[in-house]
């Protein structure tokens, strides 16, 4: 009797990391929202909001065989790039200029992952150029809100490249109710507060408070000064910001 084995389909996780409440830092959030909403896929297909978990994605990411990743990256480009990478070179792009604290963790995520020899056969990385990340509580900045489509469309096609039966949904998904008013983003947007009732450069109970102040003072190391840039990679953003406040 000749027998032909049906071959396993990849397992694969499609995934999007970033924070909601920073402006373009969301944009990973969003994409994998509405991947979720417009396309179907199979049972061997996870698609997963991974927020800023950082290294607990490590079991999610060795499951996968095949990774696509949406996330906002710091590319060097105009604001609102979409750009894709592949495989190799894709840690090295999320690790060379961080725009946030979880781009360094999920670099750390695949380390690990093939530390414990189990890594994405295959990975896609669809980044955006960020134009705002210091925004507390903004949404998408329209130049980086308008390549979400654009985004899902290139992960569905790379899925379906790959032998994945991933098809466009005729009439998308509905929101879940309970997590809407941050999850829909057209309601996040309009129900967002005046800059005079939400601070917009984070807690105010915190950024205001006399109890909380941080001092930058280098450490005297034997007369050897250790000076550590803890936010440097912010600068381009906030001079982008004061140039459109004058």
């Amino acid at each position: 009797m000749n027998c032909k084995l049906k071959r396993r389909p990849p397992r694969v996780l499609v995934l999007g990391i970033g924070n909601l409440l920073w402006a373009d830092e969301g944009f990973g959030v969003r994409a994998v929202e509405a991947f979720q909403q417009h396309y179907h896929t199979p049972v061997n297909v996870r698609v997963l909001d991974g927020g800023t978990q950082g290294v607990y994605l490590v079991q999610e990411v060795r499951e996968a065989e095949l990774l696509v990743v949406f996330d906002a990256i710091d590319y060097g480009l105009p604001p609102g790039t979409l750009k894709l990478i592949e495989d190799d070179a894709v840690p090295k792009y999320l690790g060379v200029k961080k725009v946030s604290l979880h781009q360094t963790g999920f670099q750390e995520v695949l380390a690990l992952a093939e530390m414990m020899g189990d890594y994405p056969q295959q990975m896609l990385l669809i980044g955006v150029q960020p134009a705002e990340i210091e925004d507390f509580g903004g949404s998408l900045h329209p130049s980086v809100k308008a390549q979400v489509g654009p985004a899902i469309k290139q992960a569905a096609a790379y899925l379906q490249r790959h032998g994945v039966d991933v098809r466009r949904r005729p009439h998308p998904l509905e929101g879940d109710p309970y997590a809407a008013a941050i999850g829909d983003i057209q309601r996040y947007e309009a129900e967002r507060p005046r800059p005079e009732q939400a601070c917009r450069i984070g807690d105010e109970r915190v950024v205001w408070s006399g109890e909380f102040q941080v001092s930058y003072r280098p450490a005297d190391l034997d007369g050897e000064l250790l000076q550590v840039g803890l936010d440097q990679h912010l600068d381009p953003y906030r001079r982008a910001r004061f140039e459109q406040e004058e």
